[in-house]
């Protein structure tokens, strides 16, 4: 007996089985009643099965159809076959099955029509197959579940450099505040980060109590185990480690990083126990979608602090050498509808990205990203586009110096149709705190900043950024051109003309 014939004769057994479960846990009020039901019980799953099997055979020609005419691309090359088909006929009945086969038929191959027949797509589809039969149970691990708030739009929202550390600035403002941490945070702010349907952050430091700071470093990170679950006030889902420094302290200390993430239920992406975990992507299935996440540093450059993870070693994905990196985003393009690559990289105390931070954004384009995310500069960077992929270059410091800066809640959102829009919603980290910009002027401020620091895009009101060179670019819509914007901002003083380093520290 073949694989498929063993799968198809699994997947009516199980569906069998499934249904009995109700028989054998009816509740009845005595012997007779539970007797009779029974009875009456089995001759319907008699019926049910009789009818299902009739109506398996009447689909068998449409099932050929679906098979023989489907591409790998459009089957999200995944193993379907007729057992997974025959699922999807239990769950979504004939007329769905009829359709696809319809539409391969006639030449079709729009991977969208599995979303917009069933309101999941393929991938999603084959993590609810999986889960049901326990095929490629592999497959199921990295991925969380998350609910949202509009079934018409998926919102992703991801916040910069923010420090926890002990005796750090921010951690001392934090910790002489009557309401500890909502004390450093508006509350407008605060909302839109737990209203996002995925929140992620970048952990700029490591959870421990143990390990040595790494001798010769100027700035090494270390928040008490107990700070990991503030985590939980913002509504952060998933945690970016793959930076400078959750290595300050060794492999003890990330260790301890990791497992405790792992008891807060927190998933994080870069860094792991060895490589294939370093390495590992998150997926998130959201409003019948399943979106990837993956992260990797650039830095440092010049020295080697931070250790990469290895086959028997802790440590972080580095992409100075970038091919692992791209290896890992090829492949979750392969089972996901969207890849999101977060970059630590670029030049600390810079307005504007560099060319590593390009030519890297142009092969993780080219590898199968969908967006790209960065940080490490302690600046807002700009934002730009790579064969239509957005790109926002950095975030600069949501919540780490001193400082008075701009920085930002990046948001992308993915509508009914597929398409993926990246925007920003102002923020500035002043006097440590961090609250969203509303007024006017300095909205107008903000924006015209941003603009001239990106190349190549517009903005309009609402913070959407839209790439100037494509066919169909909106044109009455932008209030702020990269082309024609200006900024008298500089990395070297904060908004407020003060001198500042490259953290984003004050200098007295």
């Amino acid at each position: 007996m073949n694989k498929r014939c063993i799968r198809g004769v699994f997947a009516a057994v199980f569906f069998t089985a499934a249904v009995c479960v109700n028989i054998f846990f009816a509740e009845q009020t005595d012997a007779q009643q539970a007797a009779d039901a029974d009875r009456k019980n089995t001759e319907k799953i008699t019926d049910r099965v009789n009818s299902h099997s009739a109506q398996i055979t009447d689909l068998s020609e449409v099932f050929r159809t679906i098979l023989g005419n489907a591409t790998k691309e459009w089957i999200g090359n995944h193993e379907v076959d007729e057992a997974f088909l025959m699922w999807l006929d239990a769950q979504y009945g004939d007329e769905v099955i009829k359709s696809l086969a319809a539409h391969v038929a006639d030449g079709g191959s729009d991977q969208q029509i599995w979303y917009r027949l069933t309101g999941n797509s393929i991938h999603v589809l084959w993590h609810s197959y999986c889960e049901y039969t326990g095929f490629q149970r592999d497959l199921l691990n990295g991925t969380i579940m998350r609910e949202c708030r509009d079934n018409d739009q998926i919102v992703i929202r991801f916040a910069g450099d923010f420090n926890l550390a002990e005796d750090w600035c921010t951690t001392r403002y934090m910790d002489g505040q009557a309401d500890g941490i909502s004390g450093c945070f508006s509350q407008g702010l605060l909302e839109k980060m737990r209203e996002a349907d995925i929140l992620v952050m970048n952990n700029e430091f490591v959870y421990s109590d143990r390990g040595e700071a790494l001798s010769g470093k100027k700035y090494t990170f270390r928040a008490n185990p107990d700070r990991v679950k503030l985590l939980h006030e913002f509504g952060v889902d998933l945690v970016t480690l793959a930076n400078n420094h959750v290595y300050d302290y060794g492999e003890e200390a990330l260790l301890d990083t990791l497992s405790l993430l792992n008891e807060e239920k927190i998933a994080y992406i870069g860094a792991g126990e060895n490589q294939k975990e370093a390495s590992k992507t998150v997926s998130c299935i959201v409003n019948g979608r399943k979106i990837a996440f993956v992260s990797a540093t650039e830095i440092e450059r010049s020295a080697s602090y931070t250790k990469e993870a290895t086959e028997t070693s802790a440590g972080v994905l580095k992409a100075l050498n970038p091919e692992k990196l791209l290896q890992t985003v090829r492949e979750a393009e392969k089972n996901n509808d969207y890849v999101i690559a977060v970059l630590h990289w670029g030049t600390e105390g810079a307005v504007k990205y560099d060319g590593f931070q390009y030519k890297l954004a142009e092969k993780i384009a080219e590898a199968g990203a969908d967006a790209i995310i960065g940080g490490h500069p302690h600046r807002l960077q700009g934002a730009g586009f790579i064969f239509g992929v957005p790109i926002a270059y950095s975030l600069g410091n949501f919540w780490f110096s001193t400082g008075s800066l701009y920085t930002t809640l990046a948001q992308l959102t993915i509508d009914r149709d597929g398409k993926i829009q990246l925007s920003y919603i102002p923020c500035i980290q002043k006097g440590l705190t961090a609250d969203l910009i509303t007024e006017e002027a300095q909205l107008k401020r903000y924006y015209e900043y941003l603009a001239a620091v990106s190349v190549q895009i517009g903005i309009d009101r609402n913070g959407r950024v839209y790439d100037s060179t494509a066919e169909n670019a909106l044109t009455g819509e932008i209030l702020y051109d990269s082309e024609r914007a200006g900024t008298d901002i500089l990395g070297a003083r904060d908004i407020e003309g003060n001198v500042i380093d490259i953290i984003g520290n004050l200098i007295d």
